[in-house]
């Protein structure tokens, strides 16, 4: 019988691909290992999984990055052996399989590649697994592709391994494919576009793309009318690209009455309203032309056929996450370089053609050169699950493209271990692969197997189902996104993951505890979405703070409704937040879906964050002290406590002083001059003195305010404190007694006043009048002799005449100025020649006739 795989390789489609596939060939058996590097349009997907079926035994299995592109490229490879799907090639995705025992080339997506790599990693059958599009750096595409080098590594030397890939990343991709050794051969495919015309549509000026709720209506009307544009003035088949579904849907609804078939396409659609906007069911719609309005799902690893024009809005939608919040989610960004050339390329494949792209030149340049990948940017919970139950507990010894950041990665850990998934040493848990084993993220899988029991099976599947997909709820409102989907026409692909997940969730419910997971609660289908959803994210369960639209979330983030359209979940007292983005500059997150939910089912379904803590602050001038019960950073309520803790109260007035000042106690004349002495021992001699900054001070409040802390409870109290007293206790024993020996309060000068030593400054100062100190010829010197005092040498009038610490020199030279300039003004005072052997004095002389 022949191979049909066989006789497509002897006569295959004019495609450029075909160039390449003998080095591939010969690769492929002297190495078992290759990088294709060929552009998009060349055939690759077409061709290569026949060649690789030449060269091994066994099944070939090919991903592609979505469940739609897996299906068209196995109908287009049986289409052209003139089978059908699920002969020699079929496919593999979630909740769709075309397949049989005489299948030698199997697509599937890559996710689903994953899940068989955890259930069976030797890949029993296989002989050779394909990895397409690997340039577009999706985080499951990565994983798959460094387990799959573990496997050859150390189960399948066997086990052929073909990466794809449209950029140069190829060269890095062939490293790792090499493992170790020299690269994996890389054959390069030349690229055979026709001549792509840019024709650039940049919004006019004044209006703006986007605003703080993400794409603006005047940007919509924009696309819209370029799509006008290229039908009237270019032919064939036009590829309009926007982010999202909510995007494709505004711009169907926007082409309304043009003179050709508009047709959605998106992941979420069922297959046949798919296979409709690839035009593999045009049926008698005659020769009228098409729009398609796609998702970024037509990129690269799918072909549109008929079109000779793309109009491009200029935006993708790509993960982000704010670790330190806990928010991961879609956001809307500016398109790359690199992803703008391969969309233009879809107009390219067919013969000349143009792209229309909604920006301007100048924009252009401005974009960045390529889009991140997701490992660096996306919530890693999957992906930290997936490499902790492969066995690894250090991702590094993977051979990944790039490391994921080790902040978000400790991120992703820490949730998994409050999901029971993961052990605090990284180990998977016997809860963790039945997390895994849901196609859903890990949070999600936790809703739908905690959450059957309480709600029922299906509904809980429904929500989940819901969660799943890059909501945009009208008001924020899940409860109302859940029953239009419920009633909608156009929720082919939610019903059948629905299904999928009630069926999972009734085999682990009912396996685990016996419960049946159709039963639940007679719970209103509000709470019921509230509580599915709390138990997806119980760090998003909100409650409400001041204003009818403002929340505070049990993680501590702040959250609010769109005050412009806050909906039927404004002034509600408990929301469970599915969907919360926070943008730069914003303070609060924006909801941008919730259900409502009960204080009683945000305890059921974030019972772990529930804790009691005694809480002793500062406040108002005063201790206040109260036990808190606490949901996450959701106060709950609070009782006064009477006795705090010693430890507590001091950590409270330390902060109190920390921020309001040590001005709070009351500083006497006295001890504000201890201290200052101190302060200059400390700073002369060093330990043991104490430092008796405010800092320090601040710091360690115990050692010199001791049991005097214990009584206070308000500023009053605080006044009440000796500091004096209590800064003597910070005296070291051995050397207090030297205290005033080493840094005296007074010194007594020459005319045997007193005088009183300022010690405020970096040197101490001694200000006293100039003729009372006559007779002295060096300066007292302090802390044993090291630092001499700073004289301030006053006139008459104790206005400052002169500063000096060297006396011996200032006779010298600066007295014969002083007594020049001051003789005449103060004619009572002695003035003599030598100053240092007349008697000092306090008194005026008798002036002489």
């Amino acid at each position: 019988m022949p191979d049909p795989l066989r006789s497509l390789l002897d006569a295959p489609p004019d495609l450029p691909v075909t160039a390449g596939l003998a080095a591939l060939d010969e690769a492929l058996r002297i190495r078992g290992v290759a990088v294709v590097h060929a552009p998009p349009g060349t055939g690759k997907t077409t061709l290569v999984p026949p060649a690789v079926a030449d060269v091994v035994a066994g099944r070939v299995v090919v991903t592609q990055p979505s469940r739609l592109a897996a299906r068209a490229a196995a109908r287009r490879l049986a289409h052209l052996l003139g089978e059908p799907v699920g002969e020699t090639v079929g496919y593999s995705v979630r909740g769709d399989r075309r397949t049989s025992r005489r299948t030698r080339v199997e697509l599937v997506t890559t996710g689903l590649l994953l899940r068989r790599l955890q259930h069976d990693p030797e890949l029993a059958g296989v002989g050779a697994v394909v990895l397409d599009e690997v340039h577009e750096r999706h985080l499951d595409a990565d994983l798959t592709l460094a387990l799959l080098i573990d496997v050859r590594a150390n189960l399948r030397e066997d086990l052929s391994l073909v990466a794809m890939s449209a950029t140069l990343e190829a060269e890095q991709t062939a490293a790792l494919l090499g493992g170790g050794d020299e690269p994996a051969p890389v054959i390069d495919v030349p690229g055979a576009l026709h001549p792509v015309q840019t024709v650039w549509c940049p919004l006019p000026a004044g209006l703006r793309r986007t605003d703080d709720r993400g794409i603006t209506p005047a940007f919509h009307d924009h696309v819209a009318a370029t799509v006008r544009r290229a039908l009237a003035e270019h032919e064939g088949d036009v590829l309009v690209f926007v982010p999202g579904v909510a995007e494709v849907e505004a711009t169907v609804r926007r082409l309304g009455g043009v003179d050709a078939d508009v047709h959605a396409l998106h992941g979420r659609l069922s297959a046949a309203e798919q296979d409709r906007a690839l035009g593999e069911n045009r049926g008698g719609e005659g020769p009228r032309r098409r729009v398609v309005v796609s998702t970024a799902v037509a990129e690269s690893s799918l072909t549109v056929p008929g079109v000779r024009v793309v109009v491009d809005a200029g935006f993708s939608r790509e993960p982000r996450t704010d670790h330190r919040r806990g928010l991961a989610s879609l956001v809307t960004v500016a398109v790359s370089r690199a992803a703008a050339e391969q969309r233009a390329g879809r107009a390219g494949r067919l013969g000349p053609g143009a792209v229309l792209r909604c920006w301007s030149e100048t924009e252009h340049a401005h974009l960045p050169a390529h889009p991140e990948p997701e490992i660096a940017t996306a919530d890693l919970t999957g992906f930290a699950l997936e490499v902790a139950c492969w066995g690894s507990r250090d991702v590094r010894d993977l051979a990944l493209l790039d490391q994921p950041p080790a902040h978000a990665l400790s991120a992703a850990r820490e949730v998994l271990v409050e999901l029971g998934a993961m052990t605090e040493d990284g180990h998977a848990t016997p809860r963790g692969p039945l997390i895994a084993g849901v196609p859903v993220d890990p949070r999600l899988a936790r809703a739908l197997l905690d959450g059957a029991p309480l709600v029922g099976g299906r509904r809980a599947a429904e929500v989940v189902a819901l969660l799943s997909e890059d909501v945009r709820a009208p008001g924020a409102d899940l409860v109302a996104a859940l029953r239009s989907l419920r009633s909608g026409l156009r929720s082919g692909s939610w019903r059948t993951q629905v299904k999928r997940l009630e069926r999972i969730a009734a085999e682990h419910v009912d396996g685990d505890g016996g419960v049946k997971p159709g039963a639940g609660r007679s719970l209103t289908d509000d709470v019921a979405v509230g509580l599915v959803v709390a138990l997806a994210h119980p760090d998003r369960i909100a409650r409400k703070r001041s204003g009818a639209s403002s929340y505070l979330m049990t993680s501590g983030t702040g959250a609010a409704l769109d005050p412009r359209d806050p909906g039927p979940l404004a002034g509600l007292e408990w929301l469970a937040v599915g969907d919360a983005e926070r943008r730069a500059g914003q303070r609060e997150a924006r909801i941008r879906a919730a259900a409502p939910l009960t204080e009683d089912l945000a305890l059921e379904a974030a019972g772990s964050l529930w804790t009691e803590a005694d809480e002793v602050t500062w406040t108002g001038g005063r201790v206040l002290a109260r036990r808190r019960t606490l949901l996450g950073a959701i106060e709950l309520g609070s009782v006064p406590l009477t006795e705090p803790p010693a430890q507590a109260v001091t950590a409270a007035i330390r902060e109190a002083l920390r921020s309001e000042g040590i001005g709070l106690l009351t500083w006497s004349e006295t001890a504000t001059a201890l201290r200052a002495r101190l302060a200059f021992l400390h700073r002369a001699l060093g330990d043991p003195w104490p430092d008796v900054s405010d800092e320090a001070l601040t710091q360690d409040l115990e050692s010199w305010l001791g049991p005097q802390l214990a009584r206070v409870r308000s500023a009053q109290d605080l006044r009440r404190i000796d500091v004096g007293a209590a800064l003597r206790a910070l005296l070291p024993w051995q050397q207090a007694g030297r205290l005033d020996e080493l840094a005296p309060e007074r010194v007594e000068v020459p005319s045997g006043s007193s005088v009183r030593i300022d010690y405020s400054a970096e040197q101490p100062v001694l200000a006293v009048r100039l003729q009372e100190v006559f007779g002295w010829t060096t300066v007292p010197a302090l802390a044993d002799g090291r630092v001499p005092l700073l004289l301030h040498l006053l006139s008459p009038a104790r206005r400052p005449a002169a500063i000096t610490a060297d006396l011996d020199s200032f006779w010298d030279n600066g007295y014969p100025g002083v007594r020049a300039d001051l003789r005449g003004r103060y004619p009572k005072h002695a003035w003599p020649e030598d100053p240092r052997t007349a008697p000092a004095t306090r008194r005026t002389n008798t002036p002489r006739r």
